[in-house]
């Protein structure tokens, strides 16, 4: 590791972090509305996004600096066992071909904004609306923290903020003020800054892994020396327990394949992700992008492969999370280093731009107007959206800088856990009505109770409780993850009910779709922008 400041490294990152702030900001002129008091607008931007700006704002959504930072950080601790996120990646896609269209057409129809909005559309359910968006805000507080942890990361191998000595106010003072930055684009623009951000973004960090992928290995002999080096160090010493593998063993194998599952299974269910798709202006677009997405799988693949080269170069880190940035440190060219530290760095503004702007929309949607202001108007509604991504951006900063990284992490995983207990009603309500709101809601309670009772009982070398994802499984006795485990019961859970409830009569709930809305598309007649009043308080919400 350098000692004191890379002033070159910091000098880049500090070029492209002015240049993305200006793109940030100019983005709230970019295709100006002539009504911006709106979630339309400020939330979805306008719901007009064609393929490739889509492309890019998803992917830089769901590739963020966590995972720039995390999965190769996975693979450098333990081996083999983090690529699961390629896999999971790639299972995603096929399935989301599947239901996404479906969202995109009813949330055009009817004006919904969130996935809470079609969950008291389709099941008359206010409360379950509200389990849903309960759901999603919680998930989506660590994912948020998660990027910063990021940000972090790169400041400290950058040698930005003192020592452990400094003054705590110092040594947060980079950090504090990228999350101003972002804080205050983010109100000004809405969902058009971080899709316009997103460009850069993504193409910076191509860039880079496409350099570290052929440089990087030239520079430490070629991959077989790679190979040699990772394997020689999760063997460890003669007479040792392994701490890694290169690939998986028979004895992991169903934490492996129950974590890339539940993993593909949570990932759209997130509301960042469903605002990136919303904002899309047809329903071609959003099957144009599930065909094309899988592109970011090569590029993750290859991320994954710098866990490896980590430790071929002698990296050593006491926190696994800057074994990247290390690497890039010690590899690269000051300038090239750089380069990719703001890769990084913008990586972590755009998912927390567009995280922040989901979560402030299902409070604002689903809290807010279904039970504190029901006759709130859409100017209201953008003016309280706003407010709320502020207080989420600085709720994910005081989980950063008050608690230890790992937490952070082991949060976000606890945070994948709840988010896949949505999964029936959300998509389950896209292609059937035959689930009971109350089965759904109690599916979901107790999905949410197990998955939480599970994650708390894990143990880490540093927390005792909620230390990773994975437990035995009841009844098998393998060791897998918890949430697909937790979703299973769900399922289960909801299934017997609604046979039960449905043999009782229980009422149902109003559904106010009808079968052709799931396949309409832009221009189509009959399609709303702004979510009807009397939905707000439609008949059986409990």
């Amino acid at each position: 590791m350098k000692d004191g400041v890379n002033g070159i490294a910091l000098g880049v990152f500090i070029f492209f972090f002015l240049a993305v702030t200006v793109v940030g900001f100019m983005a709230a002129r970019w295709r100006k509305a002539e009504n911006e008091a709106s979630l339309d607008e400020w939330g979805l931007g306008g719901r007009s996004f064609g393929t490739w700006v889509t492309w890019f704002l998803l992917g830089g959504d769901l590739y963020t600096a966590y995972t720039f930072v995390a999965v190769p950080a996975a693979i450098y601790a333990a081996g083999a066992a983090g690529f699961f996120a390629v896999p999971y990646t790639i299972l995603v896609y096929p399935m989301i071909f599947t239901f996404l269209p479906r969202l995109w057409s009813v949330s055009h129809k009817h004006g919904y904004v969130t996935t809470s909005d079609f969950v008291r559309g389709r099941f008359g359910s206010k409360g379950l609306s509200l389990a849903v968006a309960v759901t999603g805000i919680l998930a989506t507080m660590p994912y948020i923290a998660l990027q910063l942890v990021g940000i972090q990361a790169v400041l400290d191998v950058m040698g930005v903020g003192g020592g452990e000595n400094t003054h705590w106010f110092i040594k947060d003072l980079p950090l504090l003020i990228a999350f101003a930055v972002l804080a205050a684009y983010t109100y000004s623009s809405g969902l058009r800054a971080p899709a316009l951000i997103a460009f850069v973004k993504d193409g910076l960090i191509y860039l880079v892994i496409a350099v570290a992928i052929i440089y990087i290995p030239i520079k430490l002999g070629g991959f077989d020396d790679i190979f040699a080096a990772a394997q020689e160090k999760f063997n460890g010493p003669p007479g040792s327990k392994p701490t890694g593998a290169l690939a998986p063993g028979v004895g992991g194998q169903w934490g492996y394949a129950t974590l890339a599952l539940g993993s593909a299974l949570a990932l759209f269910m997130y509301p960042h992700s469903i605002t990136a798709t919303l904002s899309s202006r047809s329903r071609n677009v959003i099957r144009r992008n599930t065909t094309i997405l899988p592109l970011y799988s090569l590029m993750l693949g290859l991320l994954a492969l710098l866990g490896f080269m980590a430790i071929a170069a002698g990296v050593k880190v006491d926190n696994g999370q800057l074994a990247i940035p290390q690497l890039f440190e010690d590899m690269f060219p000051d300038w090239f280093a750089g380069v990719a530290f703001a890769a990084i760095g913008i990586g972590a503004l755009v998912p927390a731009a567009i995280m922040s702007i989901a979560a402030a929309n299902l409070f604002t949607r689903n809290i807010y107007k279904d039970f504190l202001k029901p006759d709130a108007t859409p100017a209201q509604e953008t003016r309280v959206s706003k407010l709320v991504s502020l207080l989420v951006k600085v709720g994910a900063l005081a989980f950063v800088l008050t608690m230890d990284k790992t937490v952070a992490i082991n949060f976000q995983l606890l945070g994948g856990i709840w988010i896949l207990q949505t999964m029936p009603a959300l998509v389950g309500g896209l292609f059937t009505r035959w689930f009971h709101r109350w089965a759904l809601l109690a599916g979901w309670a107790v999905g949410m109770v197990y998955g939480t009772a599970a994650a708390y009982g894990v143990a880490s070398p540093t927390q005792a409780h909620f230390g990773g994802s994975s437990k035995e499984i009841p009844g098998i006795g393998e060791i897998g993850y918890i949430g697909l485990t937790a979703f299973v019961l769900n399922i289960v859970v909801t299934v017997v009910l609604t046979f039960v409830l449905n043999a009782l009569k229980a009422p149902a709930g109003l559904d106010e779709t009808s079968p052709g809305d799931y396949t309409a598309d832009a221009g189509d007649p009959g399609v709303k922008t702004e979510l009807p009043p009397a939905t707000a308080g439609a008949p059986g919400g409990h």
